[in-house]
């Protein structure tokens, strides 16, 4: 069995921090790696597929979005093996690197997790639209290689978007059980890119998927993620295959939305209310007119008066595949809570002052976002109930490929003649 941080940190020690700018992290190798057995709670790194998609939901996410200011393609490469390398021993809950500790340089880990156990961390990839291009500069010679499904992502109706959460040329995903190991691994990240890469926004979030039996709950009180593909059917729905190219063939394609909910709005208002702008009990999840959670919804059933028992304008409704031409997505949502600050409401009565910042990190898996999220949501961003009670205010797309073998890093494949 692999040594735990502590041990590692004992008997060996660590050593420089990060790569000393591009031309380090040009030269990074991968070392072979050997078959060992991982810690019981650990997830594993390698694979077809890149964990942390349909890996089953973690308690903790820390989600950073990068520029990139490598300066050639080598430089990238260079970042990119580096990065694996840490990812692959981080998730299998050792330090970031193996070198010998000099008193004389940084330690090439922080040290924070020492003594800590995997807590089932994953590290997801993914390259945004600027990796390919900045600008109109195609810097890396990977223009024509970006994939059509990768997007730019249209400003959609009620999108108040800041800036500062928005957009970037890379993305690491880190879920985990405990957050401190999930901060850890994309610190240790970051590091590593010094002069390579830098942060541009970053968003925490956490998850009740290991604290209560059945679908987890949101923020506004109503189990989140119910209509969602299950193990068996996620397949088809998430993995890119032979439409796209061949390096995001097992990828899939990441959709970042950062939805701030008015709570103390949503709070006001009536249960039977909130019901009706949902689609569902809130107790049970049924949907209006059934009786459990995963009840099919009955879309044409009616009232004595002929009014629609799951509301038109109801979330349940307008998010509903067989409503959207089949359109489908894996949703892997984390809720958030970044303090409070000023708000003016763009509702009635117009209210301003202090309200919480919390919401929900919503981020949608598919093989296509063109047929998947921007399909669903041109028409919610529209007439979702939902809506009144909640403002999108960060916004990304990001290609997330393929997994990656031993002796391989992520995304080399795009690297490689065709």
């Amino acid at each position: 069995m692999k040594p735990s941080r502590r041990g590692f940190l004992g008997s060996v020690g660590v050593g420089a921090a990060g790569l000393a700018g591009a031309a380090g992290i040009a030269q990074a190798q991968l070392a072979p790696s050997r078959p060992q057995a991982a810690p019981a709670d650990a997830e594993p790194f390698y694979g077809p597929h890149q964990a942390g998609i349909t890996t089953p939901m973690q308690e903790q996410l820390y989600f950073a979005s990068f520029d990139l200011a490598a300066k050639t393609r080598q430089d990238v490469v260079g970042l990119l093996r580096a990065w694996t390398e840490a990812a692959a021993r981080l998730t299998a809950g050792l330090p970031a690197s193996q070198a010998a500790p000099d008193p004389e340089k940084p330690p090439a880990d922080s040290g924070e997790a020492a003594g800590l156990n995997p807590s089932r961390l994953t590290l997801t990839f993914g390259f945004g639209p600027d990796f390919f291009s900045l600008n109109g500069e195609d810097r890396y010679g990977i223009a024509a290689r970006r994939p059509a499904a990768l997007v730019d992502l249209q400003h959609f109706p009620g999108d108040e978007l800041v800036a500062g959460q928005c957009g970037g040329a890379l993305c690491v995903q880190a879920c985990a059980n405990d957050p401190q190991v999930a901060f850890h691994a994309v610190r240790e990240l970051a590091r590593i890119g010094y002069g390579a890469a830098s942060l541009k926004w970053v968003q925490t979030g956490f998850s009740t998927a290991n604290k209560t039996q059945g679908t987890p709950r949101n923020l506004l009180g109503f189990k989140d993620g119910t209509m969602n593909p299950s193990a068996a059917t996620a397949a088809p729905v998430v993995w890119a295959g032979a439409e796209g190219p061949a390096w995001m063939t097992g990828g899939s394609y990441m959709v970042a939305r950062r939805i701030r909910i008015a709570l103390e709005h949503w709070d006001r208002m009536k249960l039977a209310f909130q019901e009706q702008t949902i689609g569902r009990q809130k107790a049970s999840g049924a949907p209006l007119g059934g009786k459990t959670e995963f009840d099919t919804p009955d879309f044409a059933a009616t009232d004595a008066d002929g009014n629609p028992i799951i509301p038109e304008t109801s979330h349940v409704r307008l998010a509903a595949l067989v409503n959207n031409a089949g359109a489908t997505i894996l949703r892997r949502g984390y809720s958030y809570n970044d303090g409070a600050n000023f708000v003016a409401e763009r509702w009635p009565p117009w209210r301003q002052g202090i309200e919480y910042d919390s919401g929900l990190f919503f981020q949608a898996f598919q093989k296509d976002p063109r047929t998947g999220f921007i399909q669903l949501f041109e028409k919610m961003s529209r007439i979702d109930a939902l809506n009144q009670f909640t403002t999108h205010t960060g916004s990304a797309i990001f290609a997330c490929p393929q997994g990656v073998q031993p002796g391989r890093y992520i995304g080399q494949g795009l690297f490689e003649p065709a």
